[in-house]
């Protein structure tokens, strides 16, 4: 694949896995009778089941078994997965206890914490227009701090925990597929446990609604079909170029708490959305103009004589 069709399809993949985690709210909200952990535990088991079928139906086992070769990328791969863990469990308990706007902050704020990774690990250039960004969206999480006296950790664990996620998935060169099954496995043994030993009557699949089994099954698509494609975007763009993306998931979700589920939006929590909204509108203009002025290099570059 050339690198403009891998970049192209890399920008296709991000918008995919960003939609539907904008409108996943609609479906943990169904799911409201469940306790938390074990909608997280219907997540790992029902991803594990769809991922082994496609792992087996795309003939990707070879991959999975160089991968599992290799010590660096499974300490890699068990650390993100508990990342990963922790951001599931974390974002389904704040949409079921009415914390949907606290969260759509945090994946708004995750974008900018994406630049700065970008730049702290990966040593990617973090131009002025992207300093001040950053400083704008900080300054709004202060703001925050001083109106409401308490620090907005579940945004904050949200978006960092994301964001370390996504940087130790490109350290490893394991394709989204089989990265995801081993790290979906390694949740595997603690998730059966919970079910057989310590989950409620809701997670009895003999006795329950049809309608509540199905979407407890349906807990493996909601949760591979966005990863899957956010792991494929996160391969083939720049990772601060990933953030431009990001907004569409936090405002689905915004527009979903203050429409839908009726969230308070005080003037407080507006202001610090108006700091963070502003930066991001900086954020995402810098990043176009420095794709035109890099598409432009480009063509002036394949002009010149060799």
């Amino acid at each position: 694949m050339s690198q403009s069709n891998s970049v192209r399809s890399g920008v296709i993949f991000a918008i995919f896995a960003y939609t539907i985690w904008g409108i996943a709210p609609l479906y943990f909200k169904a799911l409201a009778a469940v306790p938390p952990i074990e909608i997280l535990v219907h997540r790992v088991v029902w991803s594990v089941v769809l991922l082994t079928f496609l792992i087996v139906g795309l003939r990707h086992l070879g991959k999975v078994k160089t991968a599992m070769k290799n010590k660096r990328v499974l300490i890699t791969l068990m650390v993100a997965s508990t990342l990963l863990a922790c951001n599931w469990f974390l974002y389904i308990w704040a949409v079921n206890n009415d914390y949907i706007l606290e969260a759509s902050l945090g994946y708004y704020i995750n974008p900018l914490i994406n630049v700065f990774l970008g730049r702290l690990f990966l040593g990617e250039t973090l131009r002025m227009t992207q300093k001040v960004a950053v400083g704008i969206a900080v300054l709004g999480v202060l703001i925050m701090i001083f109106n409401f006296g308490y620090l907005p950790w579940i945004a904050l664990t949200l978006a960092v925990s994301f964001s370390i996620y996504g940087l130790l998935r490109k350290q490893v060169s394991v394709d989204s597929l089989p990265g995801l099954f081993i790290e979906t496995l390694f949740l595997l043994p603690a998730a059966i446990i919970y079910w057989i030993f310590f989950a409620t009557q809701a997670s009895n699949l003999s006795t329950n609604d049809t309608s509540l089994n199905v979407l407890l099954l349906l807990a493996g698509v909601v949760t591979t079909a966005p990863l899957l494609c956010f792991t494929a975007a996160a391969r083939r763009i720049r990772y601060s170029t990933l953030g431009f993306f990001q907004y569409i998931g936090p405002s689905l979700m915004f527009f979903l708490a203050v429409t839908l589920y009726n969230e308070p939006l005080s003037t407080g929590r507006l202001v610090t959305f108006c700091f963070v909204w502003t930066a991001l509108a900086l954020f995402t203009f810098d990043s176009f103009k420095h794709y035109r002025k890099e598409k432009k290099e480009k063509k002036l570059a394949a002009l010149r004589p060799e």
